[in-house]
């Protein structure tokens, strides 16, 4: 029997006694095949249900359920890849990550893990698989960020090039609120493929100036990563977009439809939402310095945590010095020798673990032992200031602002060859 034969004919059940005459009930079934994986048709039922829950609160109208299957198999392929690959690396989020991670989000409502749990589980969800969804988004990040930004090389010739552009935009900057359509196209792809896809984006352009709703017809049409949520990448400055979507949106105004616009991927179709002045947001800076271990096949998880919840109670009670824990035991190279010290940095450019720990810290408070891709860490709040407004800081935003421009283009190249890769078959639905 071959495997898509043993696939499809594969049914979780249980029996309803233990009579051989008992019939099976099925609760399960598989739909497709990710390289050794599999998509099961609860997952993909669970995202169509989440779907048309936010559309009936938000009045949006939706396509077809066929469609919806289609968007949702598409995501939770991604999603397969994303943590087979977080497998390969040995990236886990553990137990106690999550729930740092959960606390910082209930936090950020203005309460706790129990609040944030009586929400979810008033929605109908299941608080247990809430908690599932986000490690998996977690490890999505982490296993991006990874792959990601080995890829990306930043000159100072960029940098200085851009600074002359900011200058001379001044206070005259916009954002744009930005909807994105992608017809896809295979890099294998015919003359015959590439002319109906751009068959299918004139006629995307033609619906929506003909006023069709353009989240609906991102669910229906668009193959970009967004295309569950309408198709919404939010607001972005000209400076942030990927390139080829800056050259062709500058200028437009609110309503405006562009495209379709070529790339490697596709045909790519916007629409400018909305336009606004450039937010600008005073941007906070924080010295902190930490100490590093990192889990090994000699360090146990636990003893790596254990460690340095022993240096953080030792520090607290004044019997331990930071400095001198972090030369001794730090396993970050760029700070160890510094006594574990970081200068005054932007909380953003580290990962989101680190990011979150640091930003809810009191001046010189230390924190409990969390978990980064990196590894187990402390850290200390050292101090924390509106953002200056220095040359280097100038710099400093510039590259971000090239960063973030690169790695919205370089994730979208990295995730398509790794589909391109990977074996994926997807099983017809019964009628």
């Amino acid at each position: 029997m071959n495997l898509k034969k043993l696939l499809t004919s594969a049914v979780l059940s249980v029996s309803l006694c233990q009579s051989a005459m008992a019939a099976p009930v099925e609760i399960d079934k598989v739909i497709g095949v990710v390289n050794q994986g599999v998509i099961l048709k609860s997952e993909v039922d669970t995202i169509i249900d989440r779907v048309k829950k936010q559309a009936a609160e938000q009045g949006q109208q939706l396509p077809k359920d066929e469609t919806l299957r289609v968007q949702a198999v598409e995501r939770l392929v991604n999603q397969a890849l994303m943590m087979q690959m977080a497998e390969r690396m040995g990236l886990q989020i553990s137990d106690s990550q999550l729930d740092q991670t959960l606390a910082n989000m209930a936090k950020e409502q203005g309460g706790t893990i129990a609040d944030l749990r009586r929400t979810i589980e008033g929605a109908g969800e299941s608080f247990q698989s809430y908690r599932e969804e986000i490690r998996k988004e977690i490890t999505t990040q982490q296993v991006t960020r990874a792959n990601v930004d080995r890829r990306i090389y930043i000159s100072e010739q960029e940098v200085d090039n851009l600074l002359k552009i900011m200058e001379t935009q001044g206070q005259s900057a916009e954002e744009y609120d930005i909807g994105h359509i992608l017809i896809d196209i295979p890099n294998d792809a015919t003359a015959e493929e590439i002319t109906s896809a751009k068959t299918r984006a004139d006629k995307v352009i033609e619906l929506l100036n003909d006023d069709q709703e353009f989240k609906r017809i991102a669910i229906s049409s668009s193959s970009g990563s967004q295309a569950l949520e309408g198709g919404q990448l939010g607001y972005m400055g000209i400076n942030e977009m990927p390139s080829l979507f800056a050259e062709a949106v500058k200028g437009k105004k609110t309503g405006a439809i562009v495209g379709p616009l070529r790339s490697g991927a596709g045909f790519h179709i916007i629409k400018v939402q909305d336009v606004r002045g450039l937010q600008v947001v005073e941007t906070t800076e924080v010295r902190s310095r930490h100490i590093l271990i990192k889990p090994s096949i000699i360090l146990s998880e636990e003893k790596a945590r254990s460690m340095l919840a022993g240096f953080a109670k030792d520090l607290r009670a004044g019997t331990a010095d930071f400095g001198e824990l972090a030369k001794e035991y730090s396993e970050d190279p760029g700070s160890a020798l510094k006594g574990g010290e970081y200068d005054w940095t932007d909380p953003t450019t580290y990962v989101p673990a680190f990011k979150d720990t640091l930003l809810s810290l009191k001046q010189d408070e230390i924190s409990e032992p969390f978990r980064t891709q990196f590894g187990w860490h402390i850290v200390q709040l050292l101090g924390k200031r509106v953002a200056d407004k220095t040359e280097l800081a100038k710099r400093n935003r510039a590259h971000g602002m090239l960063f973030n421009r690169k790695f919205k283009e370089e994730s979208f190249n990295w995730q398509q060859e790794m589909r391109e890769q990977a074996h994926v078959e997807i099983f017809p639905t019964e009628q």
